[in-house]
């Protein structure tokens, strides 16, 4: 019972991992990705993670620009969200006040 408990623990886990190895060699030749040793030795040598790289870096050859729904940097508002102020993004120093008091200060945003 012992010997085939361990086959189970060692066994199948191994098999998984060639077989993975087997199929990134095999369709990295037949998709394009040159040179198909070099993806089976990542997903090889990156047990359950290389594969995945593969599997991603396959899904790039497909990349078509004109069905890209971020072209452009275009992003859907929602109209209740449209009058929103942006956040302000790290190193921007500009005031987000462009009103001086009547002393002739700048004001200084501090939220930071």
């Amino acid at each position: 019972m012992d010997a085939i408990l361990l086959a189970v623990i060692v066994g199948v886990p191994i098999a998984w991992h060639l077989g993975l190895t087997a199929f990134a060699y095999y369709d990295a030749g037949r998709v394009g990705l040159e040179p198909p040793w070099k993806w089976a030795a990542i997903t090889f040598c990156i047990p359950l993670f290389g594969f995945f790289v593969y599997i991603f870096e396959r899904s790039e050859l497909s990349y078509d620009p004109e069905t890209d729904p971020y072209r452009g940097h275009n992003f859907n508002i929602h109209p209740s969200r449209a009058d929103d102020a942006p956040l302000r993004s790290r190193g921007d120093d500009r005031n987000t006040s462009t009103k001086t008091p009547e002393d002739g200060t700048k004001q200084v945003d501090k939220r930071r």
